[in-house]
């Protein structure tokens, strides 16, 4: 399988969620099921004051950590999927249109979730992502990735993606506990 180099544009998503509002089965699939209780469970607190969740999609994982945050700032590169999302979540979350890394958003965040979407980057751009990710993480945060293990055309494997944003953010987010790591990879950094 020939790998992309450059990080997956905005296009590429919007088109998949134009001609299918759930491409990836997040509602009905229990791949997906799984993954989302695996991910509540790695969460180490019951209550979040400023969540940050990082290609949002169709607000499926939206809904889950929108009870677990007092705000959650869901963002995604597609206003498609966007208008999907904000249909089915609740009034503290906040939904914005944003095509990283150039539009991270301001803010500091005690809990960021990065959901099966590093792998859409190139290794540069991934970078300048875990770099603003410990820009913007309180000093008592958490960082929760998740991305599939198999094989695509994606710039970056999971596993790659996740090495090197262990890699990036070692220095601030020292504390690295890998909790699933079959089919795909969960994984919670903080700074103890």
């Amino acid at each position: 399988m020939t790998r992309r180099q450059a990080t997956l544009p905005p296009e590429y998503f919007e088109e998949k969620y134009k001609s299918d509002i759930d491409p990836w089965r997040f509602r009905t699939s229990e791949y997906e099921r799984d993954k989302y209780r695996a991910t509540l469970r790695s969460l180490t607190r019951e209550s979040y004051a400023a969540g940050l969740e990082v290609g949002c999609s169709i607000g499926v994982l939206t809904k889950l950590l929108s009870a677990r945050c007092v705000n959650l700032l869901a963002i995604d590169t597609s206003e498609t999927a966007i208008e999907a999302a904000r249909s089915v979540n609740d009034g503290n979350v906040s939904f914005r249109r944003a095509t990283l890394p150039e539009d991270y958003p301001a803010g500091t965040f005690d809990l960021i979730v990065l959901s099966e979407v590093l792998y859409y980057f190139e290794k540069a751009d991934l970078e300048r992502v875990a770099r603003s990710c410990i820009q913007s993480i309180a000093r008592d945060g958490e960082v929760v990735l998740c991305h599939w293990l198999g094989e695509t055309d994606y710039p970056l494997t999971g596993r790659e993606a996740s090495e090197l944003f262990a890699e990036v953010t070692r220095s601030v987010l020292p504390v690295r506990s890998v909790l699933h790591d079959e089919v795909y990879r969960l994984e919670r950094f903080s700074a103890s």
